[in-house]
């Protein structure tokens, strides 16, 4: 059977094509179909002054100012940024409300709220 370049490269194509649909196919298949994301409780509104807002700069993107979501949602200003470092919070301001942690764009939490 003699084939030509022309047809031998197209079939060659095809046959790439039809196996990436049959693996698409089987990874489809593969997954649930419904991914719940977790519920994120939205901040509270007023203070809550037994809790206050600690850093974990190790996981935090304003290490390499990437990032100063927690600090533009302070309404006391009690979250500043520190270039190379990650953030400072200063416990003397932070009322507890949680916005910087429901802001925060990391997971796990780069800031989060633990008891005074």
């Amino acid at each position: 059977m003699s084939i030509s370049r022309k047809d031998f490269f197209k079939q060659g194509l095809f046959s790439l094509g039809k196996t990436a649909l049959e693996i698409a196919e089987t990874l489809k298949s593969s997954v649930p179909s419904v991914i719940t994301e977790p519920q994120r409780v939205a901040p509270v509104s007023e203070p809550r002054y037994d809790l206050v807002a600690e850093a974990f700069n190790e996981r935090c993107l304003a290490r390499s100012n990437e990032c100063s979501a927690c600090v533009e949602s302070c309404k006391p200003k009690a979250i500043k940024l520190n270039p190379g470092v990650g953030i400072r919070i200063n416990p003397n301001f932070c009322d507890g409300c949680g916005a910087c942690e429901y802001v925060c764009p990391v997971e796990p939490k780069a800031v989060a709220l633990i008891p005074r």
